[in-house]
C-alpha cells in the first residue's frame, strides 16, 4: 500500500507526542481511504530527526518569507527597477544556491520538508495577494512546527509506518 504525501506536526517541543496526518489515495478492495491521523511513538534519536525536519522546514519559510519581503520593499522604493516577485520554484532554486553550502545540516534531513515550506510561503503570498488573508508571518520554534514529506510510505502491520528518511515509526493506535 503506498501513500503520496503526509504532514508531521508536533504540538510543542515539550511535547513527546507527534501528530502524523496522511493525506493518500490508499485503495482497498472495495472503499478508498482519503486521509487519517494518528499518534506516533517515537524514541529520542527518531524524535531528534523528526524536529531536524521541522527545522529544516521552519529555517527554510523563513528565509523565504525574508527574501520575499525584502523584494517587495525593493520594488516598492524602487518602482523603475522592478524585480519579479519568485515562485515557489524560484525560491527553492535560490535556497539551494545559496542557503545550502552555507549549512551543511539541509543535507541531513529529506528534500521535501524545505520544498513543501516554500509552495507553502507561496501559497500564503497569494492568499495574501488576494486579499483573503494578511502578510505571512515569520515562524518560531516549537510553535505549531511541521513539516511535510511526500514519496513512498508503506505501512508495515498495524502499528507501524515506513517513512521515507526517517525509517520505520511506531503508532499507538493500529493502522487501517
Amino acid at each position: 500500500m503506498l501513500l503520496t504525501n503526509l504532514t508531521l506536526a508536533a504540538e510543542s517541543l515539550l511535547s513527546p507526542f507527534f501528530r502524523l496526518s496522511l493525506s493518500a489515495n490508499m485503495l482497498y478492495n472495495v472503499y478508498m481511504l482519503i486521509a487519517f491521523k494518528t499518534e506516533l511513538k517515537v524514541n529520542n534519536k527518531q524524535r531528534t530527526e523528526l524536529l531536524k525536519h521541522s527545522g529544516v522546514a521552519r529555517h527554510a519559510w523563513n528565509w523565504g518569507l525574508g527574501l520575499t519581503k525584502q523584494i517587495l520593499l525593493h520594488n516598492l522604493s524602487n518602482p523603475e527597477a522592478h524585480i519579479k516577485f519568485p515562485s515557489a520554484i524560484d525560491l527553492h532554486k535560490w535556497l539551494v544556491a545559496l542557503v545550502k553550502p552555507e549549512y551543511p545540516w539541509y543535507y541531513e534531513i529529506s528534500k521535501c520538508a524545505p520544498q513543501y515550506a516554500l509552495r507553502n510561503l507561496r501559497m500564503a503570498w497569494d492568499r495574501c495577494f488576494k486579499k483573503v488573508s494578511g502578510v505571512p508571518r515569520f515562524k518560531k520554534k516549537g510553535m505549531g512546527d511541521s513539516f511535510e514529506l511526500d514519496g513512498t510510505i508503506k505501512i508495515r502491520g498495524t502499528h507501524k509506518i515506513q517513512l521515507p528518511k526517517l525509517g520505520v515509526l511506531k503508532t499507538y493506535e493500529s493502522l487501517p
